[in-house]
């Protein structure tokens, strides 16, 4: 069969026949890990379990060479290469997955940081000892050969080693190495650091954006864009203003990509804004999720498949992939297939970016140079000013996703909700307090094991009954910047139940683990397109962060109920009381 005439039987396959709507760019050019038939044909025939395991493999000789080879068997099959006989072409041209990857110790890793002598409880103390342990076991190194044939690979060169997540994601990914770098400097590794900051550097000067995460077929699409911030959490432990001088434009670079790409105007009572969305117009099945997206696809009538496809990317660029947060208005409110990602203004997202423009003035106000800084400043009030049009409510007392279809906010519970106080995105400090009346209002404080993800329950891995370390952190730290004593001592109890949650799952299983189900105890996490993973980079980062906040006083043997206000008043006077006691 002509190359052509398979082009046009996997458009059919996929939905994407004549008369249908125009076929979207691909993932990524490559015909073996991003389109096309060979990869196509090997995800459909389901050889291993998780579609992701296929795309990793590295290739064991030139891309051409292997495609040849493969034309070759699926004209002999008439394109439909028994299983077996797909196997064995698979084993023949594919090296497994991670030989492209060497384990790698920090040379910054020291015995003893000095954050684990402020930490009280002698099992947390042990405990926060075996974390950062665990950077060693998560190190990795790019190979060479990565460099000289990088077309016989899915993995994107990086001249720095770098932490992992850990479990099936054995490169890095984009926001997730934020909380990972927070550990990393309490470790005291600001040189692992520094090598991790350099290589999303890198990714920006050669693509213009942080891609997801460091494989060619992630390349469309980005994440949670804390760039900036990670570079701020570096200089504050470290005063490089060097580094930051060398890369202050690239850093500009990745924010304007947001800017370029992202954005979408919003209206209100007469007035324009310009906010964020999550967008990522490109076709075809995720080639890491391939047989699922195409499954998912073939539920749908045929002119919604590419849009589908679209989607999936923008969810996945979010972080949240999945989540009911992006299927709210769509056919089902239950299923995967009425996912409508980009059709959100996302709250997280905007704070995440008037973070980063807060961030970007202070920079160049270091570096001397006061019209960036006032360009930044003022694009920061401009986004607080939308934030606060288009995203509070008021009467709740929270920020809520906005919807551009049908120009309502999405009144549902999602930590996200309030991302502005984590990100300092706010005017109004007493906009926390009304933020934890929110949580009550909303029943959150009843969650004893974490805060849940959302609640609703669709078998989602971004819902309930999960829980995830950064959600904790946003909402924690966001309540911690109050100067109300009841937000702060709900912080510190928040903190405590995740601190629990985590050791008492670390102490059954001695793992971390990516989520957790806090449906009725602690437990590993599940739902979602794959197995829930151990390791985990940003689990052990947070961890790392409150017992450094909180260590004098988190305890590895009670769990906090959480108190009426009165109670609580209470409860606050005798803490004061005993701290005032003879030690």
């Amino acid at each position: 069969m002509p190359e052509r005439t398979w082009e046009l039987r996997l458009l059919l396959l996929l939905g994407l026949g004549l008369g249908s709507q125009e076929a979207l760019p691909p993932p990524c050019e490559s015909q073996i890990y991003c389109q096309g038939e060979l990869l196509h044909q090997v995800q459909m025939a389901k050889l291993y379990q998780d579609d992701k395991q296929f795309v990793d493999m590295p290739l064991s000789s030139a891309p051409d060479q292997v495609l040849q080879r493969f034309n070759e068997l699926a004209e002999a099959h008439n394109h439909s290469i028994p299983q077996q006989q797909l196997q064995l072409f698979v084993q023949e041209h594919f090296q497994p997955v991670g030989q492209e990857l060497e384990p790698w110790t920090p040379e910054d890793w020291k015995e003893s940081p000095q954050f684990l002598q402020t930490i009280s409880d002698p099992n947390l103390r042990a405990w926060a000892g075996q974390l950062h342990q665990l950077w060693k076991k998560l190190g990795k190194k790019v190979k060479p050969e990565v460099l000289s044939h990088p077309e016989q690979f899915s993995l994107i060169y990086s001249e720095h080693p770098f932490i992992v997540p850990g479990g099936r994601f054995v490169e890095f990914y984009y926001w997730d190495s934020y909380w990972v770098m927070e550990g990393l400097l309490l470790s005291e590794m600001p040189e692992t650091v520094k090598g991790m900051l350099q290589n999303f550097l890198d990714l920006v000067q050669t693509y213009g954006h942080v891609p997801n995460g460091a494989r060619v077929y992630y390349l469309q699409r980005s994440q949670p864009p804390l760039l900036t911030l990670m570079m701020d959490r570096y200089m504050t432990h470290t005063n490089d203003t060097a580094f930051l001088r060398d890369n202050i434009e690239t850093l500009a670079l990745e924010v304007d990509f947001w800017a370029e790409n992202r954005s979408i105007s919003v209206s209100s009572g007469g007035k324009s804004y310009v906010l964020n969305r999550y967008y990522v117009p490109y076709g075809g099945p995720r080639p890491e999720s391939y047989s699922k997206d195409a499954e998912l696809a073939d539920t749908l009538p045929e002119g919604d498949r590419e849009d589908l496809f679209a989607e999936l990317k923008a969810g996945a660029e979010s972080g949240w992939d999945f989540s009911s947060r992006w299927f709210i208005g769509g056919p089902n409110p239950d299923l995967l297939s009425s996912t409508r990602t980009s059709k959100f203004v996302p709250v997280d997202l905007n704070a995440f970016l008037c973070q980063a423009e807060e961030l970007m003035s202070n920079f160049y106000a270091r570096l001397g140079n006061d019209t960036q800084a006032t360009k930044y400043r003022n694009l920061r009030a401009q986004r607080l000013a939308a934030m606060e049009a288009i995203l509070w409510d008021e009467e709740k007392g929270a920020w809520f996703d906005y919807d551009l279809e049908t120009g309502k906010k999405n009144a549902e519970f999602y930590p996200s909700n309030l991302a502005p106080l984590w990100a300092g995105c706010f005017s109004d400090l007493g906009d926390v307090d009304k933020a934890l009346k929110y949580l009550e209002d909303s029943q959150i404080l009843t969650y004893h094991y974490g805060i849940p993800t959302s609640l609703r329950k669709t078998g989602q891995q971004w819902d309930l009954p999960n829980a995830w370390a950064p959600l904790q952190d946003l909402v924690i730290r966001g309540l911690a910047k109050s100067p109300s004593p009841r937000a702060q001592e709900v912080a510190f109890q928040l903190a405590q139940n995740w601190i629990r949650t985590n050791f008492d799952v670390y102490s059954n299983t001695s793992a971390m683990y990516e989520k957790y189900d806090i449906s009725n105890s602690g437990q590993p996490g599940g739902g979602g397109e794959y197995e829930v993973q151990e390791g985990f980079g940003w689990t052990n980062g947070v961890v790392l962060m409150l017992l450094d906040r909180y260590g004098d006083r988190l305890s590895s043997g009670t769990w906090t109920v959480f108190l009426e206000p009165h109670c609580l008043a209470a409860a606050l006077l005798l803490s004061l009381l005993l701290s005032l006691l003879p030690q």
